[in-house]
């Protein structure tokens, strides 16, 4: 493959009250993104990126437009200043949606209102003080999943990985009780750091099934069509061969775990060597780096120098 580079799209968590105000400042196509996407959602997104309140701006349903929004804005920046041609592309989670829509897959404003929904969706499957996440940080992944089947004490306990996320840490999602019980089995094991993340929803676990339901039935009315770069799944780790496969992994993806490692590893065996991240921070620069020492990562503060 003579083509090495590869962009990745980041997920909840990279989300910050004023990201973006200096690229913003440089480019104006930043802010007729959000105002587009402001349309379709009927309130003033870019408002709420750039003044907050936080609080508002970390809720799953503000939080997944914004990122998308964010994302999108910048990808429209990078083909106009450095014309960039990937290989590949992929997002985490909520971040696949971004990839999608950059490799026309799924129109922007479609993507919009899915997102929007698919957070409405997950915050409503399981109420805020039912479900939890927690990292752990130091543990092989079987040493996580045989933590997982000790922690569930009874059939209708949910606890499971999440998100596979560099190598030696992993996100496990359920119910509290089982999450708790979890990060005490990962310290006695050993774990560098077992703790609770601060979520409003267990994402990537069966209780997501009926956000997952609702989605589906969203998805059915929705255009896809075959990305124009290849666009690698997060269920299966591989690139999505038609419009079928990511109606259905859009909808798995909700409650199967994020194979974050897998998808990195998949670049590097296809001759990628460089992965920009295109959107607010650097929170997969930092995961690529704990996965392959040897990648060329490049944030989107190093590609546009703002």
């Amino acid at each position: 493959m003579t083509n090495t580079l590869a962009v990745v799209f980041p997920g909840q968590g990279s989300q910050s009250v004023g990201m973006l105000r200096g690229i913003a400042a440089k480019y104006p196509s930043v802010q007729e993104t959000f105002a587009e996407a402001s349309q379709v959602l009927g309130y003033d997104l870019w408002q709420l990126v750039q003044q907050g309140p936080v609080e508002q701006l970390n809720q799953t349903v503000y939080t997944q437009p914004a990122l998308l929004t964010a994302s999108y804005a910048i990808w429209k920046v990078l083909q106009t200043t450095s014309s960039i041609e990937p290989a590949m592309l992929a997002g985490h989670s909520l971040g696949e949606y971004s990839a999608l829509v950059c490799a026309g897959a799924l129109k922007f404003s479609d993507a919009v209102k899915l997102v929007a929904a698919r957070g409405q969706y997950m915050q409503e499957a399981v109420s805020a003080e039912e479900g939890a996440m927690a990292a752990i940080i130091g543990l092989d992944d079987a040493s996580i999943i045989s933590i997982c089947e000790k922690a569930a004490h009874s059939a209708d306990e949910v606890i499971s990985p999440a998100n596979y996320n560099s190598i030696g840490q992993v996100v496990v999602a359920g119910h509290l009780a089982p999450v708790e019980r979890a990060i005490i089995l990962a310290k006695e094991q050993g774990a560098k750091l077992a703790m609770l993340i601060p979520v409003s929803v267990p994402s990537h676990c069966v209780l997501m099934r009926p956000a997952a339901d609702r989605l589906q039935v969203q998805l059915a009315d929705v255009a896809l069509q075959m990305p124009t770069i290849p666009v690698v799944s997060n269920v299966e780790a591989r690139p999505y061969e038609n419009a079928a496969a990511i109606r259905a992994g859009l909808i798995k993806q909700l409650y199967s775990p994020v194979l974050w490692v897998s998808i990195v590893q998949y670049f590097i065996q296809s001759g990628i060597k460089t992965v920009i991240e295109c959107g607010p921070g650097k929170v997969l620069t930092g995961l690529n780096k704990r996965i392959d020492t040897h990648l060329d990562l490049l944030t989107t503060a190093d590609t546009l120098g703002v």
